[in-house]
């Protein structure tokens, strides 16, 4: 176990190893989206599952995967302002993605398949923000 270690990401704390853990989760997410039929991303949009089609599916996991790279940059380069900052953008546009399906288009409602996504942006933004000053050498 120990020789895997030297893989992961060598900042200090905690937070480089959740991007790298978020980072995971987010490719097998794409590739759920691809590869492994619609149910799980109707979860998220279980309000209006029948607005899922194979394309928006695709688009979605397009986008996960680009944001599965930014973080998983993020995780190894937490010290680079620019790429502490795009990581950063990324979960501020999920954030935003989720709750305007909730809240304003009403395609997704509270329940199992958004909680997750909410809850990892939230507390990742929270966490970044309270950071960032750590990571980047301004304290």
């Amino acid at each position: 176990m120990a020789e895997y270690i030297k893989y992961l990401p060598q900042a200090p704390g905690l937070l480089p190893k959740w991007l790298l853990f978020i980072s995971v989760v987010s490719a097998f997410n794409s590739a759920q989206s691809y590869f492994g039929g619609l149910s799980l991303t109707r979860r998220v949009y279980e309000a209006s599952p029948d607005q899922v089609t194979g394309l928006s599916a695709r688009t979605f996991g397009t986008w996960t995967f680009v944001t599965a790279l930014v973080r998983l940059y993020g995780a190894y380069c937490i010290d680079n302002p620019a790429v502490y900052d795009i990581t950063y953008a990324t979960y501020i546009i999920a954030f935003m993605h989720f709750s305007s399906e909730w809240l304003i288009y009403k395609t997704a409602k509270l329940g199992k398949g958004l909680a997750g996504p909410l809850i990892v942006s939230t507390t990742t933004l929270v966490w970044m923000t309270l950071q960032r000053n750590f990571y980047l050498g301004l304290e």
